[in-house]
């Protein structure tokens, strides 16, 4: 398949898009900044999701699926999440595309019927705005009339740097989490779940949690 990846520069679009080319897809890279994206290997595209002008039909022709992988915590633009899930739902029908991966977030998943993993006191601060961003983009998804085929891969709670490590878990709306307690996974294996359920597309249209 080729697939575009929106967020390929950042930490996790990165190792997706290693995981993707390790697979034998063709990934194009959509960026803000093309300098950023040093892979030679790959098609790199310039899309910037903060012009109004920018051009999502024309940034994806070709491509038959597209893999979201952006946030707002580093430029503490949380709005732009909810706008994108909105963007592409919207608009990639437009360019012929009718497949979806999004990298969602923990933080919404339940802990028990009805608490949010980000309303407990333990749940960092600073990590708050940011799921409360993806949770209104899922909600923005469940929402849609789209005829999208989408699907919301939210990782662990402790999504750590790390090479493959073991087989993961799927789960539904509650928190995974170990014999131990923990709830964790490697970004490298949140990737191979990513390219996995591209590949057996087993679970469209809704959302699913990830983590050893």
């Amino acid at each position: 398949m080729k697939i575009a990846v929106l967020g390929a520069s950042g930490w996790i679009g990165n190792h997706i898009v290693k995981e993707a080319k390790s697979r034998g897809h063709e990934v194009v890279a959509l960026v803000r900044d093309v300098d950023k994206c040093d892979d030679t290997n790959i098609e790199v595209r310039q899309f910037d999701l903060l012009d109004s002008n920018a051009d999502l039909v024309r940034a994806v022709k070709g491509v038959d699926v597209v893999i979201s992988a952006i946030g707002g915590r580093a430029a503490g633009n949380h709005e732009i999440v909810k706008n994108t899930a909105q963007k592409l739902l919207s608009e990639l029908p437009q360019a012929g595309i009718y497949r979806l991966l999004w990298v969602g977030g923990a933080g919404a998943l339940e802990v028990s019927p009805g608490v949010q993993l980000m309303t407990i006191p333990e749940f960092p601060a600073e990590y708050v705005p940011e799921s409360i961003a993806l949770a209104e983009a899922f909600d923005v998804f469940c929402n849609t009339n789209s005829t999208l085929n989408w699907t919301f891969i939210a990782p662990a709670a402790d999504i750590f740097p790390g090479e493959k490590q073991a087989p993961y878990r799927i789960g539904g709306e509650q928190l995974l989490v170990d014999e131990k307690g923990n709830c964790r996974i490697s970004v490298s294996d949140y990737a191979v779940a990513m390219i996995d359920e591209l590949e057996a597309g087993k679970y469209p249209n809704q959302r699913i949690a990830v983590a050893y």
